[in-house]
Parts: C-alpha cells; sequence; structure tokens
C-alpha cells in the first residue's frame, strides 16, 4: 500500500479509564467506561471515537463519489451509531448504523451515491464482512 498519511495515537492508564492522546497533540481526551456498561461515562470512550471517524469519513467518501458523478449535494449530513454488546464467547463485538440525509436527492439516486460511497470509505472497507454495517438513506 502507498500510505498517504499516518495517524498515531498513545493510550495511557487503564485503556477504557485513561487518557488517549495523539502524537501531534490535536486529540487528549480523557476516557471513560460508559454508564452502560458500568462506569463513570464521566470521559470518551473508543465507541465514541469510532462512531465520529466512521461518520467524517464516510460523509467524505460521499462527497467525494458525488463529485466524481458531477452531483451536487447541499445540506447532506451523516449521523453513525456503534453499538457495543456481548459476541458470545465471553468477548464483544461491534454494530454500525449509518444515517445518511441527501436532502433534494431523488431516493434511487441517493441509494446509488450511498452504495458507492460504501465501496469507496476506508471505514466500511475496514469493516466490511467483520461486523454489521447498516446504512438508512432519507431527504430529511
Amino acid at each position: 500500500m502507498d500510505v498517504l498519511y499516518t495517524a498515531e495515537a498513545l493510550s495511557t492508564g487503564a485503556g477504557r479509564d485513561g487518557r488517549v492522546t495523539t502524537v501531534d497533540g490535536r486529540l487528549d481526551l480523557e476516557m471513560a467506561v460508559p454508564k452502560e456498561m458500568g462506569g463513570s461515562g464521566a470521559g470518551a470512550n473508543p465507541e465514541l471515537l469510532f462512531a465520529a471517524g466512521y461518520a467524517a469519513c464516510f460523509h467524505s467518501a460521499l462527497q467525494s463519489v458525488a463529485r466524481s458523478q458531477r452531483e451536487r449535494l447541499t445540506d447532506s449530513s451523516v449521523g453513525s451509531r456503534v453499538q457495543i454488546g456481548p459476541d458470545g464467547s465471553g468477548g464483544f463485538q461491534l454494530s454500525v448504523h449509518l444515517e445518511v440525509v441527501l436532502p433534494g436527492v431523488a431516493e434511487d439516486r441517493a441509494r446509488e451515491l450511498v452504495d458507492a460511497a460504501h465501496t469507496v470509505c476506508p471505514y466500511s472497507n475496514a469493516t466490511r464482512g467483520n461486523i454489521e454495517v447498516s446504512i438508512a438513506v432519507s431527504d430529511d
């Protein structure tokens, strides 16, 4: 792979109850286990970071696909919901639900753009076949 960019982060403390920082200093977050999982919920957690990253990455892929197909997207948005639960073997698994809003784009066309974005988004490619990812598309 020809590397275009490298992001580096360091987790210290107790992982989910520690701190995560990036080498470039752009992120410096206190981490905390969510209340729903028995923690304080007083900080960020890996699922929040994954949800934010996937939403932004997918939205960027969608915009890129639209530009390449000469489609103008106005006021589009991508929401991401990441869920964690037991996998049945003592570990945990994730699932993702993306909600894509494309105002003014016909339903069939919106689905075409979203499907194309799902093929080029690095997060989609990394998760494909590994976790459940569902995508809803609407115009509002």
